[in-house]
């Protein structure tokens, strides 16, 4: 078989780029982008800490309702490559779980109880999640105050993690000379934080994303990932490591952009001001290349 040869394929962070981080859903023109560009031959992989439950009510769902191709296949590898699942205008395929990246079970239970004692005021427990377990801020609070009690909190799931003889280490940090294996850890982002084998992560993600686009022969002459945090940066990482032409666009550039051996992108580099953060940039950027693929 021929491949498939497109000259784009995006490879989407979804909180921060295409979800609003303030509200949690999509809005209708960042829609009208992503099947404008399925119309015109560009796959779209959403890579993902969220569950599959959020893709198919928050994405999925809208995507169909407003028109998706009839033809098209939508990929979306959720909570950092350990969850997958492709949808069509018909709707959710099979959801594949990778077990073996999963969270102990017991360990979830003791972070459930732990905010239903001490932090439900601000966040909650992500019930939708098949292999990681996520505390999310509640969309009541301010962010600022979240971002308050986060480390309060991290530091008490850490204790748990501790307890239950679990290796841990926030995802930020380095593990200590002589810590032993490191099995599991913390991934705090602006708005949750993230229990997690220390396998997952949006390079997973990628790698899960070029095989479940070659399985269906395509390859694409270049890809676009899109994130708005440092960890979105391993999508790139992986794809431009295995030889594969790739941008990466930060929609939240103001920890600062690192130095990579691809091109970096931000909203300034469509001549937009540097307040044009999250999924305002993303929204600008799907135009973009809408009008590349079109003009």
């Amino acid at each position: 078989m021929t491949p498939l040869t497109p000259p784009l394929a995006l490879l989407l962070d979804v909180d921060g780029p295409i979800a609003s981080p303030v509200t949690r859903t999509v809005s209708a023109g960042i829609i009208a982008s992503l099947i404008a560009l399925i119309g015109e031959g560009i796959p779209v992989v959403f890579n993902t800490g969220r569950s599959d439950a959020f893709i198919a009510e928050q994405v999925m769902a809208p995507m169909i309702a407003a028109g998706l191709p009839a033809a098209a296949v939508v990929h979306a590898v959720c909570e950092k490559g350990a969850v997958w699942f492709s949808f069509t205008a018909d709707g959710a395929g099979p959801v594949h779980v990778d077990r073996e990246l999963a969270v102990p079970a017991a360990l979830g239970d003791d972070i459930r109880a732990l905010v239903a004692d001490s932090y439900a005021d601000h966040m909650f427990f992500d019930e939708t999640k098949r292999a990681m377990v996520s505390v999310e801020q509640l969309v009541s609070v301010a962010n600022a105050d979240y971002l308050a009690r986060q480390d309060l909190f991290d530091a008490d799931a850490l204790a748990l993690m501790t307890a239950r003889g679990l290796g841990t280490i926030r995802l930020e940090h380095r593990a200590p000379a002589g810590s032993g294996s490191i099995d599991y850890r913390i991934d705090p982002s602006i708005i949750s934080s993230d229990i997690e084998s220390v396998r997952l992560g949006k390079d997973l993600g990628a790698s899960r994303a070029v095989e479940l686009l070659a399985a269906q022969g395509i390859v694409p002459q270049a890809w676009r990932t899109v994130g708005d945090s440092r960890t979105d940066y391993a999508m790139a990482d992986w794809l431009h490591h295995q030889d594969h032409p790739v941008k990466h666009v930060d929609v939240r550039p103001a920890d600062g952009v690192p130095v990579k051996p691809y091109t970096v992108l931000t909203a300034a580099d469509l001549g937009l001001g540097a307040e044009i953060i999250h999924d305002d940039a993303g929204a600008a950027f799907l135009q973009a290349w809408l009008d590349s693929v079109t003009g």
